[in-house]
C-alpha cells in the first residue's frame, strides 16, 4: 500500500472529521462579531468582483473564487472556527465607520483602506489611511469611495500606520500617473522608510517566497485549499510602490492631547515601535472621538513572530502600548477601527466595548510574555513551553472570539517570546551543532533500517492515528525520508497526505496555508528542484529602489556578494552618482576587501582607486538588482569612465549572485 499518488487534495480522514466536529462555534445568527462585521455596509462588492492588473496579466485581486464560503456549515476539511473567520472576512465593500467622518473599503486586499473626512462637511479634502498592497486595488477602492462620497473628494494627505507592505504598497494608485501632487503630505511613524525598505529588500526574496506559503495565493480557493489568510482573504498581486514620508511622527509629535491638522482632519499620534511592526503608530481623531489601532488590536491573536519571516515582536511592549492606548484614549473614544477586520463601537448596551477589547488583548500578550519566561526560568525549552501553555491560556482570555488564533497562534507566539530573550539555542549541547536536514535525513533513514522501513512506520502511524500528535510524528519521520532522498515518491506523497490533514485541522489561516502549500510542493515539485513554470515575482520594484537611500542600496549589493569568492578579489573604485536623492552623497568609494563590500560616502582617492566612474542613480538601481550589467549601462550612457577601465566594475558584477525565487521549503 502506498501514500496517495493523486496530485489533487485528499478528503478528510475520520480523525480529522472527528476533531473538527468537536470544535465549538457560535451560531451564525448569534455571532456578535458577525454583527460588527456587517454594520453600516453602504455597498457590498459583487461575488465576482475582480480587479485587473496594469500589465493585463493575471488579476490583481478577485473574490470570485470564494463563493464556496456561502455555506454556513463548515466542511470537514476546514476547522469550523477558521471557517467562521473566513466567512466573516467576506463582508466586503464600502462601510461607514463614523457618519460623515470615517469610511473603509474592506475586501479589496489583505488589509483595509480608510478615508478620513472633514466632520463639519465644509471641506472636500480627505486623508487616506493604509492604501493596500497594490496600486490597482487602491485605485479601485478610491473610485468606490468617491462614487458614494463625491468625486470632488481630494486627497490632502496619505497616512501609513506602519512599515508592512499591505499598508503602503498601493499608494501610487491614489494619484494620476502615480505621482504625488504638490502639497500632499505623506505621514508615517519614525523609522518607517528604513524598516519598510529593509524588511522587503534585505531578506525580501526569502520572505516573499515564504509568504507564498503563509498566505496561500497559489493554492486553489476551495474547502480543500485556501479559505482565508487569518486577517483577510489573501495578498493582492498588482504593482506595489513606496513614497517617502514628508511628515515623520517622532516622539516629540506623538503626545496625548496634542493634535496635528492635515487639511480639515485633526489627529493625535501614539507611537508603538516594536509591536506589530518595528515602526508603527496608532492615531486618534479628537473631533469624532475615534481611535485607529493600526494593526495592534484586531479580532485575532496576532503574530509575535510571522511565519513568512520577520523580526520577533516585543510582547511586553505590545501589552504596555495597548494599556497606554486605554489610558490615553478609551474614556474619550466611541469608535475603534483598525487596518484589518471590522470596527467596534461603544453603545448604551456595551459601554465598555472598547475598554474590554483592548484590556483583554493587552492581558493576552502579557500572559504569553510572562508565562513563557516563568517556564523558561524553570529550565523548560522553547518547544516544551509552547506545549505546556498551548491549551492553558485562561478561559477569560482564550474564550473571547476576538482573541482566537486566526493569524498568530499561542504555540508559535510563545516560541517567539523565548527566541526574543534566549535565542534559537535551548542549552542542550546535542543541539548546539546539529547536522543539516539532508545529512541528518540520510543518517536517520539508515539508522531506522532504510527508507521503506521509515515510510512503513510513518504509514502505520498515520493510518492508526489516535490524535493529531500521531500526524505530527508521521510528518517528522517522512520529512527525514524526503530530505534523505527527494526522489522517494512514496515518502513525498504520504508526507503530503499527512500535512494536508494537519492543515484541515488548523484554526490559524497561515498554519493551514503552510501545511497545504507544503503538501502541494511535495506532490508537484520536481525531485531535481527545478522551478515551476511560473515567472519569478519582482521583489524589489522600481518605486522601492527610487526611495532607498544610497547606503541601503549598497547594503543590498553587499548581500548579493559571494563573500568567499570575493575574498581573493580586492578592488576599489570611486563613484559619482547623478540624479540621486536629496540627502544622498554624490561622491562615494566602493571597496571589496576580506569578502565584504564597503561603501564610504566620500570621494575616492584617485591615486589608489582602480577606476573612477560616473553613474546615474537609475542606472545604479538597475545594477543593484541585477537588471543591467556595467557593460549595458555603459552602452546606454548611464555609466561613464573618467579614469581607468570598466574591468573593476565588471569584476564586482561577476561576484554578485542573483537569487533564485522558487526554492523548496518542504523539500531540499
Amino acid at each position: 500500500m502506498h501514500g496517495s499518488t493523486d496530485r489533487t487534495p485528499q478528503p478528510a480522514t475520520t480523525l480529522t472529521r472527528d476533531l473538527n466536529a468537536a470544535v465549538p462555534v457560535p451560531p451564525w445568527d448569534e455571532d456578535a462579531e458577525r454583527a460588527l462585521a456587517a454594520q453600516w455596509q453602504l455597498e457590498e462588492l459583487p461575488a465576482d468582483f475582480t480587479i485587473g492588473r496594469e500589465d493585463g496579466k493575471l488579476p490583481a485581486w478577485s473574490l470570485s473564487a470564494y463563493t464556496f464560503l456561502n455555506e454556513e456549515a463548515a466542511p470537514d476539511t476546514v476547522n469550523p472556527s477558521l471557517w467562521r473567520n473566513a466567512r466573516l472576512n467576506m463582508y466586503t465593500g464600502l462601510f461607514e465607520v463614523v457618519p460623515n467622518a470615517v469610511y473603509q473599503v474592506r475586501g479589496m486586499d489583505l488589509s483595509n483602506i480608510s478615508f478620513l473626512e472633514d466632520p463639519t462637511g465644509e471641506s472636500p479634502e480627505i486623508v487616506v489611511v493604509d492604501p493596500l498592497i497594490s496600486a490597482e486595488c487602491a485605485a479601485a477602492a478610491l473610485k468606490l469611495y468617491r462614487q458614494h462620497r463625491g468625486q470632488e473628494r481630494a486627497i490632502r494627505a496619505v497616512l501609513f500606520t506602519h512599515s508592512h507592505l499591505d499598508h503602503y504598497g498601493g499608494v501610487l494608485g491614489l494619484f494620476e500617473n502615480g505621482e504625488l501632487p504638490e502639497g500632499v503630505d505623506v505621514i508615517a511613524p519614525e523609522g518607517f522608510l528604513e524598516h519598510s525598505v529593509s524588511e522587503n529588500v534585505y531578506a525580501g526574496n526569502a520572505m516573499q517566497r515564504r509568504a507564498m506559503f503563509m498566505y496561500g495565493p497559489l493554492l486553489e480557493r476551495s474547502a480543500q485549499g485556501q479559505v482565508d489568510a487569518g486577517l483577510g482573504k489573501s495578498m493582492s498581486a498588482g504593482s506595489s510602490g513606496l513614497l517617502p514620508p514628508t511628515f515623520e511622527v517622532t516622539p516629540h509629535r506623538a503626545k496625548k492631547g496634542h493634535p496635528h491638522a492635515f487639511g480639515p482632519v485633526n489627529m493625535e499620534f501614539q507611537l508603538t515601535p516594536g509591536t506589530e511592526a518595528p515602526a508603527e503608530m496608532n492615531f486618534y481623531l479628537p473631533d469624532v472621538r475615534t481611535l485607529c489601532m493600526a494593526e495592534n488590536a484586531t479580532p485575532t491573536l496576532h503574530n509575535l513572530y510571522s511565519l513568512r519571516g520577520a523580526q520577533v515582536r516585543d510582547a511586553k511592549a505590545w501589552s504596555e502600548y495597548l494599556t497606554q492606548s486605554i489610558e490615553w484614549y478609551a474614556d474619550r473614544s466611541d469608535t475603534l477601527f483598525a487596518s484589518h477586520f471590522w470596527p467596534r463601537w461603544k453603545t448604551e448596551d456595551k459601554p465598555d466595548a472598547i475598554v474590554s477589547f483592548l484590556t483583554s488583548q493587552a492581558d493576552l500578550y502579557r500572559f504569553l510574555h510572562d508565562q513563557s519566561l516563568r517556564l523558561a526560568n524553570q529550565g523548560r525549552t522553547m518547544t516544551e513551553i509552547a506545549e505546556d501553555l498551548d491549551t492553558h491560556v485562561p478561559e477569560s482570555l482564550a474564550g473571547q472570539w476576538f482573541n482566537r488564533g486566526y493569524y498568530g497562534t499561542v504555540n508559535h507566539d510563545i516560541k517567539a517570546v523565548y527566541q526574543r530573550y534566549l535565542g534559537w539555542y535551548d542549552g542542550n549541547a546535542a543541539h548546539l551543532h546539529t547536522l543539516p536536514p539532508e545529512a541528518a535525513g540520510l543518517r536517520y533513514v539508515e539508522a531506522m533500517g532504510g527508507a521503506a522501513t521509515v515510510v512503513a512506520l510513518a504509514r502505520q502511524t498515520y493510518e492508526n492515528a489516535k490524535n493529531a500528535d500521531d500526524y505530527r510524528w508521521a510528518a517528522e519521520l517522512l520529512s527525514h525520508a524526503v530530505f534523505a532522498d527527494p526522489t522517494d515518491q512514496d515518502a513525498r506523497h504520504l508526507e503530503a497526505d499527512v500535512l494536508e490533514q494537519l492543515g484541515y485541522q488548523a484554526e490559524s489561516g497561515p498554519w493551514r496555508n503552510f501545511y497545504l502549500a507544503a503538501a502541494h510542493e511535495l506532490r508537484t515539485r520536481s525531485a531535481d528542484g527545478a522551478p515551476p513554470n511560473l515567472p519569478s515575482p519582482q521583489i524589489i520594484t522600481p518605486p522601492v529602489l527610487a526611495a532607498m537611500p544610497l547606503e541601503m542600496l549598497f547594503d543590498y549589493v553587499g548581500i548579493r556578494l559571494n563573500g568567499p569568492a570575493a575574498a581573493s578579489h580586492p578592488l576599489s573604485f570611486g563613484l559619482t552618482v547623478t540624479g540621486g536623492l536629496p540627502d544622498d552623497p554624490s561622491e562615494c568609494t566602493v571597496r571589496l576587501r576580506n569578502g565584504v563590500l564597503v561603501h564610504t560616502p566620500r570621494a575616492a582617492d584617485q591615486d589608489t582607486a582602480d577606476a573612477m566612474y560616473e553613474i546615474t542613480r537609475t542606472g545604479l538601481n538597475e545594477f543593484a538588482i541585477g537588471a543591467k550589467t556595467p557593460g549595458e549601462l555603459y552602452s546606454e550612457g548611464a555609466l561613464t569612465i573618467p579614469t581607468g577601465t570598466i574591468e573593476p566594475f565588471n569584476r564586482l558584477n561577476s561576484l554578485l549572485e542573483t537569487f533564485s525565487y522558487w526554492f523548496g521549503l518542504t523539500t531540499p
